[in-house]
């Protein structure tokens, strides 16, 4: 436990399952995988697609952390990578074979998404939020707070910034209010949607 999130642990795949279920949820709807991600079957490609981000990406690169909602059961999740794990500038992908199916028709504008934002991305070593998500039932419960707090800790500790990025205009206030200041933004080509990195220096 850490300031009411728990880490989720490599080996413990209900858990692992689970946290995927509430990413996808939470993303339902969110303007990057609307736009990077098959409409059809849409939500079970999420869960897909955030299964593998955890397997291949959160639990062996980084941290993943969990919070139970008033029912108990999970209702957010954060991903943290790194950097003492991922090499600067590089975020490890799941097997691409099975990203591209579950991308489905979005998966050449999913990899034309990553292209135009790859100049928002310095490869200093930071502590990277790769994705965090709420089940909207349990929004406005401190939840998405709890479950960032042990990244931005360890970030503090070892002195270094955090960055992220996001493409809910929404989100700025919220990570405002952590310490991120927007470092960049872009729009993705074709009427895709507009990206703000953010970074956040250690305390």
């Amino acid at each position: 436990m850490d300031g009411g999130a728990c880490r989720v642990v490599a080996g413990d795949a209900a858990a692992v399952r689970e946290a995927a279920q509430v990413l996808a949820e939470a993303f339902d709807g969110y303007a990057w995988t609307a736009w990077t991600v098959a409409a059809d079957r849409h939500r079970e490609r999420l869960a897909g697609l955030f299964h593998l981000t955890l397997t291949e990406v959160g639990v062996p690169h980084g941290d993943v952390w969990s919070a139970p909602g008033p029912a108990g059961r999970t209702a957010a999740v954060a991903v943290w990578l790194r950097p003492d794990r991922v090499v600067p500038g590089e975020v490890p992908a799941g097997p691409a074979p099975r990203e591209e199916e579950l991308a489905g028709d979005r998966w050449a504008a999913s990899l034309a998404a990553e292209e135009a934002c790859a100049p928002l991305r310095t490869g200093e070593p930071a502590f990277l939020l790769a994705t965090v998500g709420v089940l909207p039932a349990a929004r406005g419960r401190g939840l998405g707070r709890a479950v960032l707090a042990p990244g931005l800790a360890d970030a503090d500790r070892a002195g270094l910034p955090a960055v992220l990025e996001t493409s809910a205009p929404g989100n700025l206030p919220f990570y405002a209010g952590l310490g991120f200041r927007v470092t960049g933004e872009v729009d993705v080509p074709g009427g895709g949607p507009h990206v703000w990195a953010m970074r956040r220096d250690p305390r």
